[in-house]
């Protein structure tokens, strides 16, 4: 089937290859079907220029013999061709031997081969009938072209046949690469130690670069983890430091820098953990109105909230509530009033007045440690990047645009209940 999806693209390399082939098969059948017909016209004529020397030479000795012309010898020149007698004469004018011309001019499609020589000082000349080689001339030309379109016919088809195998290599090799950039750093080619050609060699560096990938992947979620577990210990110190600090300025200040390092770190470990696939929803039915509108009260965030034909949805209220928190959140953060929150269906949407998202997170997606356009404000952009890994768990869509009027918009698609 998806070889028949494929013949319709005419201008993939199955058709180029195709086209390739036919055209190289055109050409060698056009310069052998000339080379063959030039060399059998030359042979022809020179057959029948020797046939007519000889006619010429055997009615030339009856006539000597006789003294009478025999049949086919003509002796007034008034009734040879004009370019005949020309070529008794060479270019300086003088006379030769013997000379000889085909008229292929002839009516009624009778060629005929002309020799003339001079008798006595006056010409004399027969004509050979050539009809018959014209036929078999054509005949063969007939013969050849029709042998050509017949041999055309059954390699073109073979030709796009033989390069479906290649095609279809390379067709796997793109949809490998389409599937690591779409983040499945597990997909291989599976070319295996086959061929040894261009194909395998590109079969392998793909291969060899989701490799390198994963390997790298996995290199900066272990470290992550590693350092998100490290800080934990000693942040619980701090923790308990400044709880036993006196109260002031200066206590208030450490303690809101403690609390913003205590949500780096809880966010560190919660993305080592989604990077894992070590979490696991707790699915059942939400009634998503009521659900969303307590998230987007919990922030204390000054946020509109609407529903419109809200229905119940099948999630895990606690990932969902994490998801809202995280988006209404960010965009007060980085966007600008008024945030509005608004659920329809069991669809949610957090949308903002700022500047909108960068081009870089509408084409790649959330990247943690990367807030995108400097104007969205300043932050480490983990929140995004958990948002986006809870939907997943939950089973959920999140999609990240720009309004037509100006502001980012999140939008959150849920299954509904049942």
């Amino acid at each position: 089937m998806e070889t028949v999806r494929a013949l319709p693209h005419w201008r993939s390399l199955r058709w180029k290859i195709t086209l390739l082939v036919t055209v190289a098969c055109c050409a060698i059948a056009v310069t052998v079907g000339l080379l063959v017909h030039r060399s059998t016209l030359e042979r022809s004529m020179t057959d029948g220029a020797a046939k007519a020397l000889t006619q010429l030479s055997d009615a030339v000795e009856d006539y000597e013999r006789d003294g009478v012309p025999p049949d086919g010898l003509v002796v007034s020149p008034g009734e040879m061709p004009d370019e005949l007698l020309r070529r008794l004469q060479d270019r300086q004018g003088r006379a030769v031997g013997s000379a000889t011309w085909y008229d292929g001019d002839s009516p009624g499609d009778h060629p005929s081969m002309w020799a003339v020589r001079t008798l006595r000082g006056a010409p004399v000349a027969v004509s050979a009938d050539m009809t018959s080689d014209l036929l078999t001339r054509r005949a063969l030309d007939r013969h050849m072209w029709k042998y050509s379109l017949a041999a055309l016919a059954v390699v073109v088809p073979l030709s796009a046949l033989a390069a479906e195998l290649p095609i279809r290599r390379l067709r796997r090799v793109a949809r490998t690469a389409r599937r690591i950039a779409g983040g499945d750093l597990a997909a291989r080619t599976a070319a295996g130690g086959r061929g040894g050609d261009e194909i395998t060699e590109i079969s392998a560096t793909v291969d060899s670069m989701a490799d390198s990938l994963r390997e790298r992947l996995l290199t900066e979620q272990r470290f992550t983890a590693d350092v998100a577990h490290e800080l934990r210990t000693p942040l619980m110190g701090l923790v308990t430091a400044s709880g036993l600090l006196p109260e002031g300025e200066t206590t208030d200040l450490v303690r809101d820098r403690v609390g913003v390092l205590r949500t780096l770190v809880e966010e560190l470990l919660e993305i080592s953990r989604l990077d894992a696939g070590a979490e696991r929803a707790e699915l059942r039915p939400v009634p998503l109105a009521e659900m969303v509108g307590e998230s987007v009260a919990r922030t204390g965030l000054d946020t509109r909230f609407t529903a419109t034909g809200a229905l119940s949805a099948e999630t895990d209220p606690r990932r969902l509530d994490r998801i809202v928190a995280n988006l209404v959140v960010n965009a007060h953060r980085h966007g600008r009033t008024p945030v509005e929150v608004e659920v329809a269906g069991t669809t949610v949407t957090v949308r903002d007045h700022g500047p909108g998202y960068s081009a870089e997170l509408l084409a790649d997606g959330p990247q943690r440690f990367r807030t995108g356009a400097s104007e969205r404000g300043h932050g480490h952009g983990l929140g995004l990047t958990i948002a986006l890994g809870q939907a997943r768990v939950i089973g959920a869509s999140l999609e990240f645009a720009n309004a037509p009027d100006g502001g980012a918009l999140a939008t959150l698609r849920l299954p509904p209940a049942g």
